[in-house]
């Protein structure tokens, strides 16, 4: 059959639940530690930070989770979203390969996030909380959390990594429009913040650095509470909405993923997109190769431990088992600063140990390469963050026309680059140079990871 360039769905296809990936594996995921005790946490241990019912989703042994109606009602302002057929970069390349993109970047705020921050925004304000709290890095989870907050009457504070602070100021523009506060990390306000930057004033920052500040702040109000857009398992849990509706789409026409790719930094897009799929490869209905492509600069997964660490930099948070470069580790600044996180989602971590997808790191120019071929085939310009998803996607395609074989490609284009446009220039005169972070710093990092026996 023709592929259409856009496959559409209704309204009414918006999923009504989202999809828990926990009791469909073949094992369940190590539990999360207190740091004090080294015993499993409870709900009391997450209430100063959580509302209970996002605590009680985190744990949740139920395969699918109802979305509230006041969440699908926000959600309709921009899904279901398209999925495309890269036709033209298909014909660009001379490749056998059928390229499909899911398109989150239709959202308000530019990008995927706004999936898990209307609901994280929507329990919040259920529970009574005033005020949210949250670190960002390229500025796309500030700017999608700012828009939820203020949907729900909520206000919102943020600290953005020092490096995407400046490099992306337009970002902070979007999420003072939006009513939310926003403070460069490390940051004066916070015990966290003035630590490190006597320790380094001139400190780029990290993803890890802002989370300390953003929990101290939570954890010392009692009506204020924590936000973040990665990483935990309810956060990946909302993103779900993404590989159910492509689904939905490639079932139209008459297509199966034979290769999923989606960039990772804290794991919620790559997992929104691959776990709905993944339900399927475990029945055994399909079998494609599902896979997570990281910056050479961040490699967690591809260099990291898989060990139980801090999710934040000063060490205030639950310990987690994860892929881990070192709570510690501070990345290089590159431009893809929504994936500048030291640890992967320990539920992505969980999986990569079960063998169930695989993971490669790439370096950002030849992501920047990739997105600037994908520009001027396809039109939308990307975020620099799914330029790693283009960059594998192209390896995968690449071999196709060396092989000949016909196989099908499904990635997440998790947003748009139209605040990124620095980073572009930055590419186009030549001076985008690629980060290899040396084995020796993170062993560095690593070695001051706790020892859980």
């Amino acid at each position: 059959m023709t592929v259409p360039t856009k496959i559409l769905l209704d309204e009414s296809d918006i999923p009504t639940h989202w999809y828990n990936i926990i009791p469909d594996l073949p094992a369940p995921p190590p539990p999360v530690l207190h740091p004090g005790t080294l015993e499993p946490v409870g709900p009391g241990d997450l209430a100063p930070l959580f509302p209970m019912d996002l605590i009680l989703q985190e744990v949740s042994q139920d395969s699918y989770i109802e979305i509230p109606e006041p969440v699908r009602d926000i959600y309709r302002l921009w899904r279901p979203t398209p999925l495309y057929r890269a036709h033209r970069l298909e014909r660009e390349i001379d490749t056998p390969a059928r390229i499909y993109y899911k398109y989150e970047g239709a959202s308000p705020a530019g990008s995927h996030k706004p999936n898990t921050a209307v609901a994280q925004a929507y329990y919040n304000a259920q529970a009574g909380v005033r005020k949210l709290t949250t670190e960002t890095g390229a500025g796309q989870w500030g700017s999608a959390l700012a828009l939820a907050c203020r949907m729900f009457g909520l206000e919102c504070e943020v600290w953005q990594v020092a490096a995407s602070f400046d490099q992306k100021p337009y970002r902070g523009s979007m999420m003072r429009t939006w009513g939310a506060t926003i403070h460069s990390s490390p940051s004066e306000v916070t015990n966290a913040g003035q630590a490190i930057l006597a320790k380094d004033p001139h400190s780029t920052g990290s993803l890890g650095i802002a989370i300390s500040e953003a929990v101290e702040v939570a954890a010392t109000n009692a009506d204020v509470n924590y936000s973040l857009g990665s990483v935990l398992n309810h956060v990946l849990l909302h993103q779900t909405v993404i590989g159910q509706e492509a689904a939905a789409q490639l079932a139209k026409v008459d297509e199966t993923p034979d290769v999923i790719i989606g960039c990772t930094g804290g794991g919620s897009n790559f997992s929104g997109l691959s776990y709905p799929f993944m339900r399927e490869k475990l029945a055994g209905n399909i079998n494609p190769t599902i896979r997570a492509v990281e910056p050479a600069a961040c490699p967690s997964i591809t260099k990291g431990e898989y060990r139980y660490d801090f999710g934040d930099a000063i060490g205030m948070t639950p310990l987690i088992k994860m892929h881990t470069l070192g709570h510690g580790f501070v990345p290089d600044p590159i431009h893809a600063g929504g994936l500048r996180y030291h640890g992967m989602s320990p539920l992505v971590s969980h999986i990569v140990e079960l063998g169930l997808m695989e993971a490669e790191a790439i370096g950002q120019v030849e992501c920047f390469e990739a997105a600037l071929q994908f520009a001027r085939t396809e039109g939308i310009i990307p975020a620099p963050e799914p330029t790693h998803a283009i960059a594998g996607a192209l390896r995968e395609a690449n071999e196709c026309r060396e092989s000949g074989e016909e196989k099908v490609i499904l990635i997440a284009l998790c947003g748009h680059g139209h605040f990124d446009m620095a980073a572009y220039d930055t590419f186009l005169s030549g001076e985008l140079h690629d980060y290899e972070y040396p084995s020796e710093a993170i062993a560095a990092a690593l070695a001051e990871v706790p020892v859980v026996a």
